[in-house]
């Protein structure tokens, strides 16, 4: 039978952003979707033109969405996601949803408490006003570059901010700078549990959104709970590793780990 993978985007970034991945898993045998978020348009454009206001969508909703896509399946898929989606996918693997997990650049799960200064630079633009944790959010150019592109070009980081970039819900990164202030967080991640499929979490050196010193102590977390999960780390990369010109490294790798797992198409 045919494996499917689920690939989930994060804040700021369309889903067409997984149609170089699509392709190459489609290539090698499996079967592939990247679902949108709630209120996200079919198109980049569509999105920006449709989120100027309010959009109260939060961890636990976005998660919901990706569940009951998952529970139509023949069979538990795998899960890739990238930013807020690697969150969004450790859930669902938490839930028993998800036959695996690749999680890139992961924002930080409940627990985790290192809060470097590019993180909250990056997460300034939504943190800055609470009226942000009901509405959509746009970066600016110089915003997505520092954020995202600054491990590349200033001209590739140009075209992928015009090409990919949406606004986004402003509510998860609320969410996550409470976290460890709450009692039940919709971060909160079982990392003790023992029954879960295999997990890689992945870390860029260069990252300001999500530095690797997060996916670091993500990783502690979950090897302290007794439960597994691997952790690579590639040092000349940033927040736009998954969709910039150096894709395939992450892609090809990703899919050798799949293989390794016993998670082959």
């Amino acid at each position: 039978m045919t494996k499917t993978v689920v690939f989930i985007h994060g804040l700021w970034i369309h889903s067409v952003s997984w149609l170089p991945w699509q392709q190459l898993f489609e290539e090698r045998g499996y079967h592939t979707l990247a679902p949108d978020w709630p209120g996200d348009g079919p198109s980049v454009d569509e999105t920006r033109a449709a989120q100027g206001g309010a959009l109260d969508v939060g961890v636990d909703e976005v998660t919901d969405t990706y569940a009951r896509i998952i529970e139509d399946l023949s069979d538990a898929p795998i899960v890739v996601g990238h930013s807020f989606g690697g969150l969004i996918a450790q859930k669902l693997l938490d839930r028993g949803l998800a036959a695996g997990a690749v999680c890139i650049s992961p924002a930080p799960i409940k627990g985790v408490r290192a809060v470097p200064l590019s993180l909250l630079r990056s997460s300034f633009p939504v943190l800055r006003s609470p009226a942000n944790r009901h509405r959509a959010v746009a970066l600016t150019e110089r915003q997505f570059a520092y954020s995202f592109g600054n491990a590349i070009s200033s001209q590739e980081s140009a075209e992928l901010y015009s090409g990919l970039t949406i606004p986004s819900p402003g509510r998860p990164l609320f969410e996550a700078s409470t976290a460890n202030l709450l009692r039940n967080s919709p971060t909160a991640i079982d990392t003790q549990r023992g029954d879960r499929g295999p997990l890689l979490l992945i870390a860029a050196g260069q990252d300001h959104t999500v530095p690797a010193v997060v996916v670091q102590q993500t990783h502690r977390l979950y090897s302290r709970g007794g439960g597994s999960a691997e952790l690579r780390t590639y040092g000349d990369r940033g927040h736009s590793a998954p969709f910039d010109s150096g894709w395939r490294e992450l892609a090809d790798d990703t899919l050798d780990w799949l293989d390794g797992r016993g998670l082959n198409a």
